[in-house]
This record gives structure tokens, C-alpha cells and sequence, in this order.
């Protein structure tokens, strides 16, 4: 027989050696394009990584014969080659072609895309005839010297590629397709509706790219398709009623995209679907009683939505189902009462962040097979079911959230009943209405317990001495509860725990030695209590500590020192009792609302890396030491609420009136003038000839010391001009340079599971740099007119400012891309509580706690943010407009402390010459956010500090009325403004956050009887407080610009509402 040459066609190789094609493709996009339409069982799917050396590509043909080729009028499959390595592709062919021993191997290392072969091109085509298959051929080897030996009759790519680009529409040629598996590229633009052709087609998973566009309506046509992936794309639009024609499907996941409208009623008619999974997406409308006939369904997930109305009766009527989860949307009300028998096979039920009410069934108990049971955040009450300990598969119970109890002192029984469901491994049960004693037998849960938390409830007597036999425990909260007793030391058996809160209670005697042997602990909370005595020195063991509160307590002596030197608390000490010397790499102390007395100890002179100190709320008192001036790195202070006397300093940090507070201390004097404190008394001097010798001799002196010091200060200035001193933070020093791959790395390729945040001009994605460094990476959306200015804008807004307020830049990368596109991405400092959107607004899956502000923290929070704009109107060199304030662009930190951010469409001011800069026009500030833009911005006024503080305004009245400005309530001239100013004075709690008025019900309740009897918190003071707020952000909102607020008189307006909460 003659040999088969790889350039030419042989009648001997028209014998096919093939007996099944596979085309493996975690990143097909190098072979799409070539069009290859392989027959009978083939597919693009995922291969196995042991088959494929790294960073390559091969191909197999297995005996067909290539007669055609449809582009460059190529005779032979030799031609693939030619294409290729004219691309720039460096490639090695195996002569013998498909020939009864022996298999052609295609080598391309390690990216398509780096070669410039577009994912898009032209597609060769081939079309090929075989006839039925022969026995299989022996096994051939790669070519290439890095390469092994492989299934004969296996195509792969590898799949660490990554590949970007389109989808061809020359998909649609590969008509034998049965299985298209392209997940975890990054393909973008629309899905080509050639792809429709593949009517032989059965699976179709495109998960974790970036497609994009409406879903081609025809993909009705794919009638034999049983699996459809389509989660974690950028598809839009509405789902095409046309997919419930589908009648195979037994899958459909179409998570996390962007999809709008209603769920079709059409997918009633899918009788076959067991899965459907349409979670994270903008679905709002009624679920479809439709859904109620897929009898054969056992996963249901529609979380993450703005589906409202009641839940369908028929759907709880589907006898196989075993997963529903309807968190986080609008749905009402009660559960079924027969739940239990009607959906006897449920394993999961996920009903959280919802509106359901009424009871929860005890009918629950017959789901035998319950292992997840999610009721977070509804208005649900009544007793929770005595019973619960039927369910003894149950892993995880949550109901946090709810106003559980019967108010008779026994609703804490079904905790008895929990301990017979021996797999438990979570239990919530948070902001309830649990009142009774803590029984002992929550001590025999189960021992694979690792989260139990009845926070915020009414418990009283004693914590039980036998919990430390819930040996795995890493989290345990009784915080807020009326607890009494000591803390058992038996609590110090708990190995595993890391997180301890306590704090908020009546416990009373020491702090056990023996909590010395939680070394794992993170967070341990036992402040707002009666506890006396010091800190153990076996603390010293919590080499891992990050947060510690001990405020509020009787504790006395001093910090053991091996625990000040923790590492890992170095900037996170919060609210200890006593001395902290010993702590000299210390950036952030805040012993705010403690009862400190006496003076400010001198030691403080050794924090030399302090950034931030807060003393206010004790009872300090003699003079303000001058030395707190000398303190280099310090940028706030706080001393308000002492009883300090004498002068104000007015060197170093007390220069600038918006970095520090002394407000409520009535006996100082003096100061920079924009305290307005009065003068402090001068000393008697001598009369006579001395003294005017004197004075004349001073003057002398002072004259001559005005000029040396005036030459100094200009060669000090044009010194600072030319370098200026260094602040910045570690990771600044630490990545002084950052490359695009290194980004490329940090976000996982960008990965859409990264995301944190999708604007107009950019997408944020959280990232980790180095081994353990967070940050946030803003990448500009460079196609979008106008990124790239918003890009120059955050730019030369944040080069030159720094304030503990504003988020601080790591660093930027302006690069190209590795298809050669520009590239350009800010990095920033991650900030691990989100945006302020996110909680005043809650609708994320991620925490599974319940997210509320308290009005204390919603205060210190706007303070934040006026202090901020202060320094940006007032401070800076250059006077800086923010121009787009509004929740989203504020973040908070692990203290919930703000730092406002970005700058996209800031705007500088040059106050010497009344010029301006920004990227565009004024009209700039005109794109701001509808509902937060000032109205003198939209009839064509220049941008100014007034338009900021008018946003504040809005933001300051969001923030306590829970109202989005563009609510669907206010139309026409009734908005925000205008809503809050009709309820004032007498109906403030009326139009309070729901959130916040709860929070402030239940606080006034407990403190009524709470620790020491510090119930100075009444309904009235609360009403004045809020009263107070709200005027703040009348006046920064109004109509006209002149009648606004300065927004440096705004902190210190702030603070005295907080005075109205504690005087009587």
C-alpha cells in the first residue's frame, strides 16, 4: 500500500481509522476558527489535564479524507499547517496523516492569542468523508519535544490558554456536534445565531466567559438538547419565551447574567427539566403557576432577583423537588401548612431575605431529609417548631432576622429538640425575639458544631458550663442579650474557636486565665460588660488576634506586653482599657467612650507611627500636651467629650481644624481661629523701663527671626515642590510597579466570580497581589466614550491627596493588553465591608448575616464623609470637586470607617488664577448620578464645593430614611428634599430606615435595664438626635447653591446630635 502523504490525497486512506472524534476545548477558540466539522459522536469539551502537555495544542486527525477546503483553495489537511505557521504560529507536523498506524499531531505553544491569530477569522472549513469505522489505531506520540504520547483519537487544547475573542459563526459548520463545552475562556460579543445549525447538539455549556448581547431566539431549533450552562456571561435582555419548545431539556442554568422582564410561562411546557437555575440576574414580575407542572423538577434556584407576589401553590405540590431557593427577593406571604408532606423529598430550602410572614410550619419535620433550612430576614413569627429535632439530617439552620417567640419565657425549648439532629454544624439564631434562660442542654449539640449565635435576643441566667464540650466551635455569639454570671472557664477548651462575642451584656468577675488557650482567636468581643480585674497575661498566646474590645468594662492594670506587640494588631487595637506605650508600631487607637481619667500619659510620645487617635467620650482632663502636635504621622485626632482646659496647641496635626475635634471641652482657649475659642488669658508682666527694654528687644528679635524664617520657608517650599515627603502606605512601597499579567493573575483572569463592581466606565474586580496582599482593580471600560478621561480624571485627583477618608491608590497600569489593546486599571486598597449601597440598600447573597447600620455608626459615617469633602474643598492644595457622591462611591473599612472614592468625574479647581481642570468640560459634573446631581448643574451652572455638598445633602438623607432619591415614590416637585422637610418636626421616626427604627426600638428596650444603668438613651433624645440630622442634610440640599451649607461646619454639626443622645 502506498504511503499517505500529508500533502496530497491517497485512495488507501480513505479507509477511516477513526472509531470516536473528540475535539476537548476548555479554550476551543483556536480550532473554531479552522472549522473542522467532525462526524458522528464529536464534541468541544473539556480535556483531561494529564493528556495535554502545558500551554499547548493538538490535533488529531483519524483517517478521513480532507477533499476540500472553502478558503486559499488548499488540496490537503497538510494545508492546516501552512495556515498556521503563516499566522506567525510556530508549529511541527507528523508526516503520516491519518493512515491505518499512525496520526498527525498539530503543536502550538501556549496561546493563540499571543500569536496573533484572531478568534474570529476566517475558518478553513474542511468538509470530510468517512465511511464506518475500523478497529482502533495503535497510539501515536506529539511531535514536539515536550510533548508525550496520547489517546489516538483525542483533540485537546489545554486549558490554562485563557483565550479571548468572538465565536465564530463557523461554529455552525461542525453539523456532527453533540457536545460544546466552551467554559472558563473569555469569549465576548454576541452568541452567533449560526450556532442554531447544530440541530444533533445535547449539550451546550458556555459558563464564565463574557458573552454578551440578547440570546438568539432561535435556539428553539436545537430540539435534541438536554444541558444548557450559560451562567456567569453578560447576556441581556429578555429570556427568549422560545426556549420552553426545548421539550428535552433536563437542565437550564442561566445564573449570573443580566437578564430583565418575567420568567417565561412558556417553561411550564419543559416536562422533562429536573434543573433550572435562573439565580442572579434583574427577573422581577411573578413566579409562573406554570412552573408548578414540571412534576419531574428537583432544583429550583431563582435567588438574587426582584421576583415579587406570593409563591405559587402548585409549585410546593412537585413531589420530587429537592432544592428551592428564593432568597434574596421581593416575595410575600405565608408558608404552606403541609409543606412537609407536600415536598417530602426537600433537602435544601432557601427562603431568605424575603417578605414571608405568618408561622413556620410544623409540618416542616416530615422533610426528613432537610439539610439546609434558610428563613433569614423575613416577618416571620409565633414559636419556633419544638420539634425541629426530627430533621436529623439538618446541617445548617438559619433564622436570624426574624420576630421569633411567644413571649411566655419558654421559647428557647426547640434548642433541647436541636440536640438530636447529631450533623448540625451551624446554627443562627440572631435578631429574634428568643426571650428565656440559656438551657444547659445547648450544650449537647452536636459535636460538629462549628457556628452557634443567638445574638440579639432577650436571654438571661448564666452560659452554661458544659459548652465546652462543643469542642469544633469557631464562632460563638451571645452578644446583646441580658446574660448574667461569669464567663466559665471551660470556654478555654474550645480549641478551635476563632471568633468570641460576649460583649453587651451583664457579666460580671474576671476575664478566665484560660481563654489564654484559644490561640487560633481572631476576634475576641467582651466589651459593654461588668468585667473587673486585668487582662490575663495568657492573652499573650493570641498570636493571631486581630480585634479586641474591652471598653465599657471595670478592667484596670496595664496591657501585658507580648499582647500590644501582636503582629497582627498592630493596626487594628480597638477600644482597650489601659496602657499602650509598649505599642510604638501603632497606626489606628481608639479608646473612644471609655472612663479614662487623669492626663494624657507622656508615654504617648513613643507612638511615632500613629495615624489616628481617638480619646473622646472619657473623663481626661489637665492640658492637651503639645507633644501630641510633634507626632509626625498623626492626621486625626479626636479628644472630644473630656474635660481638657488650658490652650489648644496649634503646631502639627491641630494646623488643620478638620483633622482634630476638642469639642466639649469648655474650658479651652486659644487655637487656630477656626476653633472661634476665646483668647487665653495673658500673664501680668512688670511695668517700668525693663519691661519696654524688654518688649523693644523682643521685637528686635522677632523681626530678624520673621526674616530668617521667611528665607527658610521659601527654600523649604520649592524643597517640598521638587520632593515631596513620602506617605505612602506599605502596599504603595510594595508595588511600586504592577504589570498587566500580574493583574492578569491577581483577579484570575478577570474571572466574572471576581467582580465587585460594574459601572458605566469601569469594572472593579477584587484581586489578590503577592501571596496574601487584597486590593480592588479598577479596569476602565476603554470602548465606553469617556473612560479614558475618567481614567486622567481619578488620576490627577488622587496623585496629591491623602486623608484617611479617601480611598488610597496602590498604583496604576497603563499598559497594552496581550491581544495588543490598550489597557488601563487603577489599583486600589481593599476594603473589606463593601460600599455604603450595600448596606443601606442589602441585596447580596454573599453575607449570610443581617446587615444594619446603627444610628451611631450611620453618624460617624457621614462624619467621615463631610470630613472628607472638607479636605477636598478646603485642604488640598488645589481645591478638588468630587462631582459624583453618592453610596456606591463609598467604602468602608474593617471599622466601618469611610473613605469616600471614585473620582471618575472630578474636577480641580485652581484657586490662584480661578481656573480649572478636568478631563472634559464642566458639564462634566452634568453626568453625574440622577437624583444626586444639583438642579443648578442641569441648567447649565458651573461646577462648585456647593454642587458636592448638595450631593452630601442627599446621600446625609438617604442614609437615615433608607429612600433612594430616585424611588418610584417622588415625581414631578415631590422628592427627597421635600419629603423629609413635610415630616419634620413631628413625624421624624415615620420616615426613618425600617432597619434603623427597629435597631433604635430594641436599643432603647435593652438599655432600659442594661449595664451600670446607662439607659440616658430615650425615645425623645433619639427623635431630637434624628430631627437634628435631618435638618443638616435639608440645609446641604437646598434649592439654591448660596443657601447651602459650608461643608467644613458640617462634622462639628454632627457631633452635637451625638451630645443630644447622652445629656440629659
Amino acid at each position: 500500500m502506498a504511503a499517505c502523504s500529508p500533502f496530497g490525497t491517497n485512495n488507501d486512506c480513505m479507509q477511516p481509522m477513526w472509531h470516536q472524534q473528540w475535539l476537548h476545548a476548555a479554550h476551543v477558540a483556536a480550532v473554531t476558527p479552522l472549522g473542522f466539522p467532525y462526524t458522528e459522536a464529536a464534541s468541544l469539551k473539556s480535556p483531561s489535564p494529564a493528556l495535554v502537555p502545558e500551554g499547548s495544542l493538538h490535533w488529531q486527525p483519524t483517517g478521513c479524507q480532507f477533499n476540500s477546503f472553502t478558503s486559499a483553495s488548499l488540496a490537503s489537511a497538510g494545508s492546516i499547517f501552512a495556515s498556521l505557521a503563516a499566522n506567525g504560529l510556530p508549529v511541527s507536523w507528523s508526516p503520516a496523516l491519518a493512515c491505518k498506524a499512525s496520526a498527525g499531531y498539530i503543536y502550538i505553544p501556549p496561546s493563540l492569542a499571543a500569536y496573533g491569530l484572531p478568534v474570529s477569522s476566517p475558518a478553513l472549513a474542511l468538509s470530510q468523508r468517512c465511511s464506518q469505522p475500523p478497529p482502533l489505531p495503535p497510539p501515536a506520540t506529539v511531535t514536539n519535544p515536550s510533548s508525550h504520547p496520547l489517546s489516538p483519537f483525542t483533540t485537546a487544547i489545554n486549558h490554562s490558554l485563557q483565550l479571548a475573542g468572538s465565536l465564530s459563526p463557523h461554529v455552525g459548520n461542525l453539523s456532527f456536534l453533540r457536545v460544546i463545552d466552551l467554559s472558563g475562556n473569555r469569549f465576548h460579543q454576541i452568541l452567533p445565531p449560526e450556532i442554531a445549525r447544530l440541530f444533533r447538539l445535547r449539550n451546550l455549556s458556555l459558563e464564565d466567559n463574557s458573552f454578551q448581547g440578547e440570546l438568539p431566539s432561535n435556539l428553539s431549533h436545537f430540539s435534541n438538547l438536554k444541558f444548557v450552562n450559560l451562567k456567569g456571561n453578560n447576556f441581556r435582555g429578555k429570556i427568549p419565551s422560545e426556549l420552553g419548545s426545548l421539550s428535552k431539556l433536563l437542565q437550564l442554568n442561566l445564573d449570573s447574567n443580566h437578564f430583565t422582564g418575567s420568567i417565561p410561562p412558556s417553561f411550564g411546557n419543559l416536562s422533562s427539566m429536573q434543573g433550572a437555575s435562573l439565580a442572579l440576574n434583574n427577573l422581577e414580575g411573578i413566579i409562573p403557576d406554570e412552573l408548578g407542572r414540571l412534576s419531574a423538577l428537583d432544583s429550583l434556584k431563582l435567588y438574587y432577583n426582584n421576583l415579587s407576589g406570593m409563591v405559587p401553590e402548585q409549585l410546593y405540590n412537585i413531589s420530587s423537588l429537592k432544592k428551592l431557593s428564593l432568597v434574596d427577593n421581593q416575595l410575600t406571604g405565608p408558608l404552606p401548612r403541609h409543606i412537609g408532606s407536600t415536598l417530602p423529598n426537600l433537602q435544601g430550602l432557601y427562603l431568605g431575605r424575603n417578605h414571608f410572614f405568618g408561622h413556620i410550619p410544623e409540618s416542616i419535620v416530615n422533610c426528613s431529609g432537610l439539610v439546609d433550612f434558610d428563613l433569614l430576614v423575613n416577618a416571620l413569627t409565633g414559636p419556633v417548631p419544638n420539634n425541629l429535632g426530627n430533621l436529623q439530617n439538618l446541617d445548617t439552620i438559619n433564622f436570624g432576622g426574624n420576630p421569633l417567640g411567644d413571649e411566655n419565657g419558654s421559647d428557647l425549648t426547640f434548642l433541647t429538640s436541636l440536640t438530636n439532629c447529631t450533623k448540625l454544624r451551624t446554627v443562627r439564631f440572631y435578631k429574634n425575639h428568643l426571650r428565656g434562660v440559656l438551657p444547659i442542654s445547648i450544650a449537647n449539640l452536636s459535636t460538629n458544631l462549628y457556628l452557634l449565635t443567638l445574638h440579639a435576643n432577650y436571654l438571661t441566667g448564666d452560659i452554661p458550663v458544659e459548652i465546652g464540650n462543643l469542642k469544633n466551635l469557631e464562632y460563638l455569639g451571645f452578644s446583646e442579650n441580658m446574660l448574667t454570671g461569669r464567663l466559665p472557664d471551660s470556654i478555654g477548651k474550645l480549641s478551635k474557636l476563632q471568633k468570641l462575642y460576649v460583649n453587651t451584656n451583664k457579666i460580671s468577675g474576671n476575664i478566665p486565665s484560660s481563654f489564654g488557650n484559644l490561640s487560633r482567636m481572631l476576634t475576641l468581643n467582651l466589651k459593654d460588660n461588668f468585667l473587673e480585674g486585668t487582662i490575663p497575661v495568657s492573652l499573650e498566646n493570641y498570636s493571631q488576634l486581630e480585634r479586641l474590645y474591652l471598653s465599657y468594662n471595670h478592667l484596670s492594670g496595664a496591657i501585658p506586653e507580648k499582647l500590644a506587640g501582636i503582629d497582627s494588631l498592630l493596626k487594628q487595637i480597638l477600644e482597650i482599657p489601659s496602657s499602650i506605650e509598649s505599642c510604638v508600631m501603632l497606626e489606628d487607637l481608639n479608646l473612644n467612650g471609655n472612663f479614662f481619667e487623669g492626663t494624657i500619659p507622656s508615654s504617648f510620645k513613643k507612638l511615632r507611627s500613629i495615624r489616628v487617635l481617638n480619646l473622646a467620650h472619657n473623663n481626661l482632663s489637665g492640658q492637651i500636651p503639645k507633644f501630641l502636635g510633634e507626632l509626625p504621622l498623626l492626621g486625626y485626632l479626636n479628644l472630644s467629650g473630656n474635660n481638657f482646659d488650658g490652650e489648644v496647641p496649634a503646631e502639627g496635626v491641630f494646623t488643620n481644624a478638620s483633622a482634630f475635634s476638642v469639642a466639649g471641652n469648655d474650658k479651652l482657649c486659644g487655637g487656630i481661629k477656626a476653633l472661634q475659642l476665646h483668647e487665653c488669658p495673658k500673664q501680668r508682666q512688670k511695668t517700668g523701663v525693663h519691661r519696654k527694654v524688654v518688649i523693644l528687644a523682643s521685637c528686635a528679635a522677632l523681626f530678624l527671626l520673621l526674616v530668617v524664617a521667611s528665607v527658610f520657608a521659601v527654600i523649604h517650599r520649592r524643597k517640598q515642590k521638587k520632593s515631596r515627603p513620602s506617605l505612602a502606605s506599605p502596599l504603595e512601597k510594595k508595588y511600586q510597579r504592577v504589570s498587566y499579567s500580574e493583574l492578569v493573575h491577581a483577579t484570575g483572569g478577570f474571572s466574572s466570580t471576581n467582580i465587585i463592581g460594574d459601572g458605566k466606565y469601569g469594572t472593579v474586580y477584587k484581586g489578590t497581589l503577592g501571596s496574601d496582599d487584597q486590593v480592588a482593580v479598577k479596569v476602565f471600560k476603554l470602548r465606553q466614550r469617556g473612560a479614558n478621561k475618567t481614567f486622567m480624571a481619578e488620576i490627577n485627583a488622587l496623585r496629591n491627596i491623602r486623608h484617611r477618608n479617601l480611598v488610597r491608590i496602590v498604583n496604576s497600569c497603563s499598559t497594552i493588553d496581550f491581544q495588543g489593546n490598550d489597557f488601563k486599571a487603577l489599583i486600589f486598597e481593599f476594603m473589606s465591608n463593601g460600599s455604603l449601597e450595600s448596606w443601606l440598600h442589602p441585596s447580596s447573597l454573599e453575607s449570610q448575616d443581617f446587615k444594619n447600620l446603627s444610628l451611631l455608626q450611620r453618624i460617624n459615617i457621614a462624619t467621615d464623609v463631610a470630613l472628607a469633602l472638607d479636605y477636598l474643598h478646603n485642604q488640598c492644595e488645589t481645591t478638588v470637586l468630587h462631582c459624583d457622591l453618592k453610596p456606591s462611591n463609598i467604602l468602608l473599612d474593617n471599622d466601618l470607617t469611610a473613605q469616600v472614592g471614585d473620582f471618575g468625574l472630578a474636577k480641580i479647581l485652581l484657586a490662584a488664577s480661578g481656573e480649572s481642570f478636568s478631563t472634559d468640560s464642566s458639564s462634566i459634573c452634568i453626568r453625574g448620578t440622577i437624583g444626586y446631581v444639583p438642579p443648578e448643574y442641569g441648567m447649565g451652572g458651573e461646577a462648585s464645593t456647593h454642587g458636592d455638598v448638595y450631593s452630601y445633602g442627599i446621600l446625609l438623607l438617604e442614609m437615615f430614611t433608607g429612600k433612594r432619591p430616585t424611588d418610584s415614590m417622588f415625581t414631578g416637585d415631590f422628592n427627597l428634599h421635600s419629603f423629609v422637610e413635610a415630616a419634620l418636626p413631628d413625624r421624624v421616626m415615620e420616615i426613618i430606615d425600617p432597619l434603623l427604627s427597629i435597631d433604635i426600638q430594641e436599643e432603647v428596650q435593652t438599655r432600659r435595664n442594661g449595664p451600670r444603668g446607662r439607659s440616658s438613651v430615650n425615645i425623645e433624645k433619639v427623635k431630637k438626635c434624628l430631627e437634628s440630622i435631618l435638618q443638616i442634610g435639608l440645609r446641604c440640599s437646598a434649592d439654591l447653591p448660596g443657601e447651602r451649607m459650608v461643608i467644613a461646619d458640617v462634622p462639628s454639626e454632627l457631633h452635637k446630635t451625638t451630645k443630644t443622645l447622652s445629656n440629659s
